[in-house]
This record gives C-alpha cells, structure tokens and sequence, in this order.
C-alpha cells in the first residue's frame, strides 16, 4: 500500500469532508466514502464480468461488474476509472460515459463487513482482452447482458449487491439499446 491509497470520505449529502486511508473504512461500521463502478463492453455488445480476488476483503469470489475502486483525494473520477482499467484488467477504454452519476448504496457482506458508498457508475468499450491483477480479480467472462440480466434476477446472491442494483438502473442490460463504439 502507498501512501496515496486513501479514500474521500462524504457527509450525508454527498460532499467530501476529508480522507482516510482505504485498509481503515471498510468494516462493520463503514464511514460514507467515494468509489465508482464500471461496466465494459466489447464490439459483439458483449458486458465483461469479473470474480472478485479470495483477498479482497469484501465479497471475495463474488462475480460483479468490470472493475470499481475509490479516487485517490483529488483525482478526477473518470481519471480514477481510465487508471483501475489499466492496474486491475490492462485494458484501455474507449467511449468513458457517465451512466449512473448519483448512485449510492450500502450493503453488508457475509463476514459482516459493509460497504457504504457514493459510487458514480460509468460504462466504456475495448477491444482488448483482459490480463487479470490476480490481487484484484480471479476471472473475467464477456457474456450476453440478456444471459446476465437472466442471472442476475435467478442468483442476485451469486453477484455483488452493487452489480445487482445497478444493473436495475442501467440500460446497459436492455437488448434494444442501441450499440456505441468508436473507430
């Protein structure tokens, strides 16, 4: 760990109010903190999916979304996106779009840990393929979204709270949204 690997800690409206190093705000008692979530797609309109690293410490071996993470204090969300793409999957993202810009949720997992988080969600494109950090995901899959919207509603357990209700919200799972790429 470094010592840039502190989370933005927010008060109930959202604002930022200091910081606090990222091992100290996950637990049972989880301070309000700034994360975001991103889901990639490939040109076959393919969603990618990652299981979670065994050493994450919460909801390890859980499938979910591409990638997420926390800005670093004062770094730009959408910078803090392009940088967990490239650390945590090697890809490089094309299309970055704010999806879900006020999303926000709290969850507890099984070990008791919660995680409670202002999380903008962003969706973007690659055609590369990932080359998992195995300190952060185990495995990736690009899958159909109808298949995963079919999961999802049949094992909402099997996946990550956060994959679960976002995907309520994104029409990222609608087959009849209609495919962005840029050449």
């Amino acid at each position: 760990m470094t010592d840039t690997d502190h989370v933005v800690l927010l008060d109930d409206d959202g604002n930022a109010i200091g910081t606090a190093p990222k091992s100290t705000v996950h637990g049972a008692d989880t301070a309000l903190h700034l994360a975001f979530s991103c889901h990639v797609l490939n040109r076959e309109g393919q969603v990618l999916v990652t299981r979670r690293a065994l050493g994450k410490r919460t909801w390890p071996g859980v499938w979910t979304n591409s990638f997420c993470g926390h800005p670093r204090p004062a770094e730009p969300v959408a910078a803090a996106v392009r940088r967990h793409a490239d650390t945590e999957l090697n890809i490089t993202l094309a299309d970055l779009e704010l999806a879900l810009p006020l999303f926000r949720y709290r969850a507890t997992d099984s070990a008791g840990i919660v995680e409670h988080e202002v999380c903008p969600v962003y969706t973007a494109y690659t055609d590369d393929e990932p080359r998992l950090n195995p300190l952060e995901a185990i495995e990736a899959r690009w899958v159909d979204p109808d298949d995963l919207a079919t999961a999802l509603a049949a094992t909402p357990w099997a996946f990550s709270p956060w994959l679960v209700l976002q995907a309520e919200h994104l029409h990222l799972f609608d087959r009849a949204a209609p495919r962005r790429w840029a050449s």
